[in-house]
């Protein structure tokens, strides 16, 4: 009984292996169950024991990805910040590898179209991931998660832009002004410094 418990495991995780980079790579759409189950090694039939729907798939595909990102993006901000986190999404390894990269950057106009179950799951995965840039801004930051969804938000822009334009200097040279942006978006302004009191 363990046995089949492990393997029963073991057959799941292959499946979401590879819709994982599946639909990063390819999209939603264009991912079907058949070619999934079959690069998973696994027939048509044995979907269904292990997920309702297709649906439940990319709901927690989309979950699981964003688990790994938020574990990658913490391990770079221990090692080197903000700064460290932002080069390493906008380079060009990952620029070129959206089956291994950032779910965002790779699903986002699919995931609007999808059941509210998925959006929120994306919506939870991407405030956890918003609040780990935020605890590493500076304490006079005015509003960290209002700055560090800004930043996610040029991350996500500028790789989308690059890979449109992959293969070309200009998807260099949009990786590099992002990552200027989004940097530039941590420093604190001069009006979010609290004001000196004047002594009376």
């Amino acid at each position: 009984m363990r046995y089949e418990k492990g393997r029963k495991d073991a057959s799941r995780q292959r499946i979401m292996d590879v819709a994982t980079e599946r639909f990063r790579s390819d999209g939603i759409a264009a991912s079907g169950l058949a070619g999934i189950m079959g690069e998973a090694g696994l027939t048509n039939g044995a979907f269904y024991p292990h997920f309702p729907s297709k649906a439940a798939l990319v709901r927690e595909s989309v979950a699981a990805a964003l688990e790994v990102q938020a574990a990658q993006i913490q391990e770079l901000l221990a090692a080197g910040g903000a700064s460290m986190a932002i080069d390493a999404y906008l380079s060009a390894e990952h620029r070129d590898n959206p089956g291994k990269g950032c779910a965002s950057a790779a699903l986002l106009p699919e995931i609007a179209r999808e059941p509210a179950e998925t959006r929120q799951v994306y919506s939870e995965h991407l405030l956890k991931l918003v609040r780990q840039v935020a605890a590493e801004l500076t304490p006079d930051t005015c509003d960290p998660e209002a700055v560090a969804f800004g930043v996610f938000a040029t991350l996500i822009g500028t790789l989308e832009l690059s890979r449109a334009v992959n293969g070309t200097e200009l998807s260099d040279r949009i990786l590099e002004a992002g990552a200027v942006a989004a940097k530039a978006l941590l420093q604190p302004r001069e009006n979010d410094k609290p004001e000196e009191r004047k002594p009376s």
